[in-house]
């Protein structure tokens, strides 16, 4: 007799709601505590007075407009086949930004080095070969969660924006860019990577017919023939046209481009990018960099941020493996189809996956040769040339001045803080390590410029089917109030502490309300993009509703993590910072950026401020337990 297992399904999620509006409303004016008690300190109205003023545009607008909106939302809703804010957050975070996806988008982070590379590759990249050993990251590509009766919403909420991440790029288009659709996975397109050396662009089949992934000795081999053609061309004088740094520039610029290009050849869609560069940035041999010093992170995560003036990349795709000549990784990618937790995810999955010495044919890889038949010999992959005319060779060269000029006033450092991390925070102070590490950043921005400004951290709402993100508005009344008593010398340590618990508590708080649908940000934009012509709100009109969206502070955390040397992300104003943070048990890595053409920012200050910020608030814990000794 045969056996019928049942396998419970998959736990449903629930639809994103679209809060409601009277309590956005509320929540929304008191977020505007500390910057109206900032102009009162100003010499501005009273804070009562000039919240009374906004309560009554809040009245306003509840029972008028905005009541009316909130119907058209509702509606939308119910049209939608995901939710009210899919389509809408897609276009207005990303799709309709004209700004380059270089430094303004994209998101970048290197992967810690592979304690299986010898360390004189590291140092002496010039008499390496290609062997990433510390990388497999086509193991788990179309990996499902399939009815696993163990699976969560967490693990189908991630499967499924994994799968959006694999085979998809931004396609550039005026006024609004689009996402390609992905091929079927019965196409030979996904079954392929594509992968840049030299600016030259090829096709790698690493899945076979059948779907099943090719071992890695002959992905090995394949990526070998990619490396060894592109090195013959090299020798043989060939010169590519590097069409991949018109993805680098403004977008309505690369859309007429594109155009032009597709109107001379097609171009292939494959599962996702790898970047081979022949250099390794920052490493000279006259002036070699030591091997994790602050300096050599910091060359590394330039490199996965931009490499040398923007070549050998695509920033269109969402996800790019990048490996340098002396096995230096990380990867790169856009951002709009999904946070980048989710591609941080899968890299740290391949980085602790790893590939055994013994996938290999060889224990030490042959020396590349440069002639011809040692790259035919070699099957599985195919050269992806542009057809290109004398306008394009014009608009690379444009391009990559462009892209030249926003490299060199990028600011982009890493700090890494050695003295405590996620462990002591929690035993000895009793704290979120995320509102820590926000109330530092609150700290070191006002010790830095003396104001506050409103300051943006991500949360993920991902308990809901299709989520993305809201935003934590992390500047409170209770933040301030900290703040201000760690600059007054006569305030004690149990006051400044209290102080900053409430605002830890706070910041908890409103972490809580955005990870479940109920911040305020993404409601209030809904809300603005369903005024009809000749519709108007003075709440909407406010110069301070405007000001506490300019996020001179935008922020990120990712997961506890030691898998990766550093993160980032540009800074989405010119006079503010963007800031990228991991906090480990042990340890806190930031990666900040900003703009070296702005006076009032300088990333190396910044840093010296956090780092000063995180030693105060340790002096003002009540613990008797010590952090462990600081590392040099």
């Amino acid at each position: 007799m045969a056996t019928v297992s049942y396998i419970p399904s998959r736990p449903p999620a629930p639809r994103l709601p679209v809060p409601d509006l009277h309590k956005t409303l509320s929540r929304y004016l008191q977020s505007l505590l500390p910057l109206l008690h900032e102009q009162e300190a100003r010499g501005g109205p009273p804070v009562q007075s000039a919240l009374q003023t906004r309560q009554q545009w809040a009245d306003d607008f509840e029972k008028g407009v905005g009541a009316k909106c909130q119907d058209r939302l509702l509606a939308l809703d119910r049209a939608s086949p995901v939710n009210w804010l899919d389509d809408l957050w897609l276009k207005k975070a990303y799709l309709e930004w004209r700004l380059p996806l270089l430094i303004h988008s994209n998101w970048w982070l290197a992967f810690v080095n592979d304690d299986r590379v010898p360390e004189h590759i590291l140092r002496d990249p010039y008499s390496s070969a290609l062997k990433p050993l510390g990388i497999n990251p086509w193991q788990g590509c179309y990996s499902t969660t399939g009815n696993n009766p163990n699976t969560d919403r967490t693990a189908v909420w991630l499967q499924e924006t994994v799968a959006i991440m694999y085979g998809t790029s931004r396609v550039p288009q005026r006024g609004c860019d689009t996402l390609s659709l992905q091929p079927p996975l019965g196409s030979p397109n996904a079954r392929k990577i594509v992968v840049l050396v030299n600016d030259w662009l090829y096709a790698v089949d690493v899945y076979g017919a059948g779907g099943a992934l090719f071992s890695v000795g002959e992905i090995e081999q394949r990526l070998r023939g990619v490396v060894a053609d592109a090195g013959h061309r090299v020798a043989v004088g060939e010169k590519p046209v590097p069409v991949g740094l018109l993805s680098a520039d403004d977008r309505d610029r690369w859309a007429e481009n594109l155009q032009h290009l597709l109107s001379l050849s097609e171009a292939n869609r494959v599962i996702f990018a790898v970047a081979l560069d022949s250099h390794t940035l920052g490493s000279e041999p006259s002036t070699p960099i030591p091997i994790d010093s602050p300096a050599e992170i910091d060359t590394h995560l330039h490199n996965i941020r931009s490499s040398k003036d923007a070549h050998n990349r695509w920033f269109d795709k969402v996800y790019t493996i990048i490996v340098e000549s002396n096995t230096r990784a990380g990867a790169m990618g856009e951002h709009s189809p999904c946070e980048a937790l989710v591609p941080s995810a899968v890299a740290e999955y391949a980085v602790v996956q790893s590939i055994v010495p013994e996938s290999f044919p060889e224990p030490e890889p042959a020396p590349f040769s440069p002639e011809p038949n040692a790259c035919t010999s070699i099957g599985g992959w195919e050269r992806l040339d542009w057809v290109t005319d004398a306008r394009i060779a014009a608009e690379c060269a444009g391009a990559e001045a462009r892209a030249k000029a926003l490299i060199a006033d990028s600011d982009d450092g890493a700090l890494w803080f050695f003295d405590y991390g996620a462990d002591w925070i929690t035993s000895a102070a009793g704290l979120s390590p995320d509102a820590w590490v926000q109330m530092a950043l609150q700290l070191a921005w006002y010790r830095t410029r003396g104001v506050f400004t409103a300051t943006y951290e991500t949360a993920l709402t991902r308990v809901f089917d299709k989520g993305r993100t809201e935003t934590i508005r992390v500047l409170s009344a209770d933040s301030r109030a900290w703040v201000l008593a760690m600059a007054d010398p006569f305030a004690s340590a149990a006051t400044k502490f209290a102080l900053l618990r409430r605002a830890e508590k706070t910041h908890v708080a409103l972490t809580r309300q955005a990870m479940t649908g109920r911040g305020v940000d993404r409601h209030l934009l809904g809300l603005r993009h369903m005024l009809r012509a000749g519709e108007r709100a003075a709440l909407l009109e406010d110069p301070l509703f405007a000001r506490g969206q300019e996020w001179k502070l935008s922020t990120s955390g990712l997961s506890a993590t030691s898998n990766f040397r550093g993160t980032g992300f540009g800074a989405p104003y010119h006079d503010g910072y963007g800031i990228n943070y991991i906090v480990t048990s042990h340890d806190i890595r930031f990666s900040i950026e900003s703009k070296y053409s702005c006076p009032e920012t300088d990333t190396a200050a910044f840093q010296r401020a956090i780092a000063t910020a995180l030693h105060d608030m340790e002096l003002i814990c009540p613990s008797e337990e010590p952090p462990p000794p600081a590392r040099l």
